[in-house]
């Protein structure tokens, strides 16, 4: 993976010194966090397995593990915000909610810029 692919959690990194600077609520910050590791950890094992069965010429079977995994994250991740907005905090859900709204936009973006970047031969699911 190129550098561009982690700016997500170089910015969660630095998002904890923002709340903690901003006194913003810390349940908003770890259930955010969490939740987003969370799903980056399932990203990473969904793109192994999709790579793995491109490389064995079944085309449908990698298409459904991502489109599964990208379902599956963004449940996980609205879950989450939704349970601590709930049950903690309304402040908590709505700092959980920026931080992974953030969080995604960083990724999106630095994962366009890498697969641009990438030479072509080595571009992959």
């Amino acid at each position: 993976m190129s550098p561009p692919k982690y700016v997500d959690l170089i910015a969660l990194a630095a998002a904890l010194v923002v709340f903690v600077l901003a006194d913003l609520p810390m349940a908003g910050f770890a259930v955010g966090a969490g939740a987003w590791l969370a799903q980056r950890g399932i990203q990473v094992l969904a793109t192994r397995r999709a790579n793995e069965a491109l490389a064995n010429g079944n085309r449908q079977k990698a298409m459904g593990t991502v489109a599964a995994t990208t379902l599956g994250r963004v449940w996980l991740m609205a879950t989450a915000v939704l349970v601590v907005g709930l049950a903690v905090e309304r402040e908590a859900g709505l700092t959980a909610a920026v931080l992974v709204l953030c969080l995604f936009t960083l990724s999106f973006a630095a994962q366009g810029i890498a697969h641009l970047l990438e030479p072509e031969g080595e571009k992959t699911a």
